[in-house]
């Protein structure tokens, strides 16, 4: 490739001096930059260890199932620390290069465009790796670097090294109880990672969440919560992945919207979860014992 033809810009090229104020950094760099706090409740220290790793410059790895509030924690805490988040949602088809950049035709130049991972890197700010055991191996052995003492990102194909600021994290995350002996991360990439466990919330902090979240009344959230916690039950029993608290705040979404309970259920959480007849229907059962049919329930007004 002639060199001449070829145009880093700014933006991807140059790494420009960390300023003082990182809540404005990223925002002319892609980074989402939330400026208001999003809403999350703590459980059991999350909070305080998050810091401690961020300080310590040490990459998190968040464990839990579905709809737990992972992604919602990462948002709290890129909001908390002032910096700004980039999102990969990984899967079977993503490289190296959807991570680090890869060189694009503008016009008549050759331009480099980094990648999300490297962004986060110039610019300071998180890197959160949503399901990372979905992507190929031979793609995240590229966050190696990162997450040791070196801290650094090679990029072969424009000849740097890029070495974190103090402000870049990198966090992944992943739902253990999915995967099997051909999706689970490497030992190797596991062990240079300080692990958050996520797991439902207890009752009561649930019911706030799917009362805050959605606008419904505290009984119709206390009673979502109670129809979610009869069919984590199940798993047991057929069903193959719990309701999380994402899918009780959508029924509690729909309900306020002045749909039936039932109904609202049905199509939030039940067809969510399952296509077999006989779960569809003990499921439902499970429903009506909550919300006895012809009950309604009025949205907070």
């Amino acid at each position: 490739m002639d060199k001449k033809q070829v145009r880093i810009s700014t933006e991807e090229r140059h790494a420009s001096p960390v300023p003082q104020d990182r809540a404005r950094r990223p925002e002319a760099e892609g980074g989402e930059v939330l400026s208001c706090a999003p809403f999350y409740l703590p459980v059991a220290g999350e909070i305080e260890l998050f810091e401690a790793a961020y300080e310590s410059r040490m990459a998190v790895l968040l464990k839990g199932p579905t709809g737990c509030g992972k992604t919602r924690f990462v948002s709290y805490m890129a909001w908390r620390l002032k910096l700004g988040l980039y999102t990969v949602a990984c899967h079977d088809d993503l490289t190296s290069s959807d991570l680090i950049g890869r060189f694009l035709i503008k016009g008549r130049e050759t331009v480099w465009v980094d990648g999300p991972l490297t962004k986060a890197v110039r610019n300071g700010g998180i890197c959160y790796m949503d399901e990372v055991v979905e992507a190929r191996k031979d793609t995240t052995v590229v966050i190696h670097p990162l997450t040791d003492d070196r801290r650094a990102l090679p990029i072969e194909k424009t000849g740097e090294e890029l070495h974190a600021p103090n402000e870049f994290m990198l966090v992944v995350s992943y739902n253990p109880g999915y995967q099997h002996i051909l999706k689970d991360l490497k030992a190797s990439t596991r062990q240079r990672f300080v692990a958050i466990e996520f797991g439902y919330p207890e009752a009561e902090i649930e019911t706030e969440i799917v009362e805050k979240e959605s606008g419904i009344d505290r009984d119709g959230a206390s009673k979502l919560v109670k129809i979610g916690r009869k069919m984590r039950t199940l798993t047991d029993s057929g069903l193959e992945s719990a309701p999380g608290t994402r899918l009780l705040i959508h029924a509690a979404t729909l309900i306020t919207k002045g749909l039936p309970p039932k109904k609202a259920c049905e199509a939030a959480i039940v067809l969510a979860l399952t296509d077999d007849a006989e779960l569809h229907k003990g499921l439902l059962d499970i429903v009506d014992a909550i919300f006895p049919p012809k009950a309604g329930l009025a949205p907070r007004g």
